[in-house]
């Protein structure tokens, strides 16, 4: 069966958007699990690392799955076992219970990141030119579907099972949607690799830097409202905000940032794109009002949007290992970051305060953009 250029766009682009979809799903579902299990947050924050657990338990795995029998079985195979297990978090009736659904789901979406990020990194190789922005881009997208989707259908009244449901049927659409156009088979060269590699030369690097970006996204996404109410003076109920804005500008940034890579390159954006996050957490840190803060968490979010996909399409370039393997690592060490990025920032914040955290999320954004020159001579 052939297949288009656009064929294998949009599939793949529907695989980011489903994972978009699930992932957002659950995260309306926390505190609905939390009041029905009655759960401190203590025990709350151990049942979330049990999906974190799951992912990276999974991730290393799935390149050598996707060299050996092709990204479209593990996508989808990985993407339904999240679409079934999305509705058992609704209603499993006991921490330990959920905590199993949680690392199945977390085993599910990490496994499907992996192999929509490698099928990316091959369509994006063969048709020779910027598309891993808009990959990721639908991700975005996704994340908004599955919130906005999850907080129509319980306001209008639906229970938390009925709801999680709806939108992991949503999810699996898009899937069966996509995957006639999925890739059935990885490259030759691929299917001749090794079972496991351990990461050495661009790679690390690579994964270091998708780390730092992991790392402030999820600092954000935890202590934006922490930092504008308990810091700037923001009202509680407006305190959500810092992450809407950085969300917002991250997915506008990355739908139009093949245009940008094509234009400028993919190291220029990199470099450009970590000054601006540079600038933006600075400018979080130095804020007077609460509207400059906003403003600096926008300048985050479209600073950091594009390079993400630009370190993957990096990960497809480097000769030092097979792309499966490449891909496998890099998501398990950049995942680490948004794991890790919550508790760091919390022990930062509690020995030096809140202030000095983002600051050196800064600093860090510094490095990012330092170290385009140098893996651009890696790719040489």
């Amino acid at each position: 069966m052939q297949h288009t250029p656009s064929q294998r766009r949009w599939s793949t682009r529907l695989a980011f958007l489903a994972a978009g979809i699930a992932m957002s799903a659950w995260a309306a579902l926390v505190p609905f699990a939390k009041a029905r299990l009655q759960l401190e947050e203590a025990q709350l924050g151990l049942l979330l690392l049990c999906l974190g657990i799951g992912s990276l338990l999974a991730m290393p795995l799935t390149g050598m799955l996707a060299s050996r029998f092709g990204c479209r079985p593990v996508i989808l195979c990985s993407g339904a076992v999240g679409c079934l297990v999305l509705p058992v978090l609704a209603l499993a009736p006991t921490p330990l219970l959920q905590g199993l659904a949680l690392l199945v789901f977390g085993a599910a979406i990490g496994a499907l990141d992996v192999a929509m990020n490698i099928q990316a990194v091959i369509v994006e190789k063969e048709q020779g030119g910027a598309l891993m922005s808009g990959f990721h881009g639908l991700f975005s997208v996704g994340g908004f579907a599955g919130a906005g989707g999850m907080a129509l259908l319980l306001g209008f009244g639906f229970g938390p099972l009925a709801a999680c449901s709806l939108v992991a049927a949503l999810a699996a659409v898009a899937l069966v949607v996509a995957a006639p156009h999925l890739l059935r088979t990885a490259p030759a060269a691929e299917r001749d690799a090794p079972f496991f590699v351990m990461p050495h030369g661009a790679v690390i690097l690579i994964g270091l830097l998708c780390f730092l970006i992991f790392l402030a996204e999820g600092a954000v996404l935890d202590w934006s409202a922490v930092f504008l109410t308990g810091v700037t003076g923001l009202a509680a109920g407006q305190g959500g905000l810092g992450y809407a804005v950085f969300a917002v500008a991250m997915t506008a940034g990355r739908l139009t940032g093949d245009r940008v890579v094509r234009r400028w390159g993919g190291m220029r954006v990199m470099l450009v794109g970590g000054l601006a996050t540079a600038v933006g957490f600075f400018t979080v840190v130095l804020a007077p009002l609460p509207a400059v803060a906003l403003l600096g968490f926008l300048l985050v979010g479209l600073g950091a949007s594009n390079i993400v996909p630009v370190l993957f399409t990096a990960a497809g370039n480097q000769k030092d290992m097979p792309v499966g393997l490449a891909v496998s690592a890099i998501t398990t060490i950049g995942y680490a970051g948004i794991l890790a990025g919550p508790a760091l920032i919390g022990f930062v914040s509690h020995a030096v305060g809140l202030h000095l955290a983002f600051a050196g999320l800064g600093v860090a954004a510094l490095l990012v953009a330092g170290s385009s020159r140098l893996l651009a001579r890696r790719q040489a």
